[in-house]
């Protein structure tokens, strides 16, 4: 439970920090749809974030290896998303586009996960 707090509030962090180096670091560096493509990656990540904080509170109350998984699939759509954006955003290489939906993906079935696991196991 303490590790997914924990990469929550690094995430949490790395989002602010990067949200702001997108603001004022990035600002007439990258084009406007370049911006809107790291503040994109930026959201997706905060909103994860919170996920992640969720999920290491629900395991306070129970381990069950699903809430685990949908943990790390949050943590791997985080990586695989946002990272990717930031990485396409900064460089325009188009592979680097092609791997977001993955990391969306990866969102998806950790909110499918943790919903069945809620659902399940939390009473």
């Amino acid at each position: 439970m303490k590790l997914f707090l924990l990469i929550g509030i690094i995430n949490g962090f790395l989002a602010v920090a990067l949200g702001a180096f997108g603001a004022h670091g990035l600002e007439g560096k990258l084009s406007a749809k370049m911006i809107a493509t790291w503040e994109k990656a930026v959201t997706y990540q905060m909103f994860h974030t919170t996920a992640l904080l969720v999920t290491g509170l629900l395991l306070m109350k129970t381990t069950q290896t699903s809430i685990v998984s949908a943990g790390w699939f949050f943590l791997a759509g985080i990586i695989l998303f946002s990272g990717s954006l930031y990485i396409y955003s900064t460089t325009s290489i188009k592979t680097f586009a092609m791997i977001t939906p993955i990391g969306g993906l990866a969102f998806l079935i950790g909110w499918v996960i943790l919903g069945y696991a809620v659902v399940k196991h939390i009473g």
